[in-house]
Formats: C-alpha cells, structure tokens, sequence
C-alpha cells in the first residue's frame, strides 16, 4: 500500500487554497486513492518535471488534471496544480505542493530544492 506524506508548507498551501475552493479535502483524498491504485504509473495528465538538476533524489511530477467538486461543470480541468514526488523503492508519495494557475504560474523549484536535494 502506497505511503503518502507531506512537506509542512503543503499544510499552508492546502489551508490557503480550501478558503476558495470548500471541496479540496475530500477531492485531495479521491486523488490519494486514485493516484495509490495506478502508481508506479502515473494519473493522465501527470508530467515529470524536467530541469531540476541531477542533485534531486526522487521524480518530481506535476498533476495537471486534478478534479474539483467545488469547481462545477470543469471536471479535471480544474486548474488546480499539485507536485508531488514518488519515492518507488519506498512506495511513498510526497506531497509537495498544492495551487491554483491562476495564482501561481509554475511550482516553487526552490521549494523542491530546497527538500529532495
């Protein structure tokens, strides 16, 4: 069974984000379970980010399709970005980041540096 965990500042970031969007808890434990069944596979509409330098451990992805109950009608083209990193030999997913596009153009590569490096 895959193992999920999380950086403190995903905490905040998920916080901040269910202030706009009410249904991010319960849509944050569909994707868990969604993402838990395909793994080491990846969701569609998961990409690797590229470009992080050799010093970083893990995979990191970037879920581009994460559905939302709170945003009617738009499905998994919600907007709604979260990074995660995959840890194959252990089973376990870091969860590193969670926003909206249109607060945040890209992931935070410092943050990703700054914790699988």
């Amino acid at each position: 069974m895959t193992d999920f965990g999380e950086i403190p500042e995903f905490a905040r970031d998920l916080k901040k984000i269910h202030k706009k969007f009410r249904s991010i808890y319960d849509d944050l434990e569909a994707f868990k379970k969604a993402l838990a069944s395909e793994l080491p596979n990846h969701l569609s509409g998961t990409v690797q980010i590229s470009d992080l330098g050799r010093d970083v451990k893990d995979p990191i992805y970037k879920v581009r399709h994460f559905r939302c109950k709170a945003l009617k009608g738009k499905g998994s083209r919600s907007g709604i970005r979260v990074i995660y990193a995959y840890q194959q030999d252990k089973d376990k997913v870091m969860l590193i980041e969670i926003y909206h596009k249109s607060k945040q153009e890209n992931e935070n590569r410092e943050r990703i540096l700054k914790h699988f490096t």
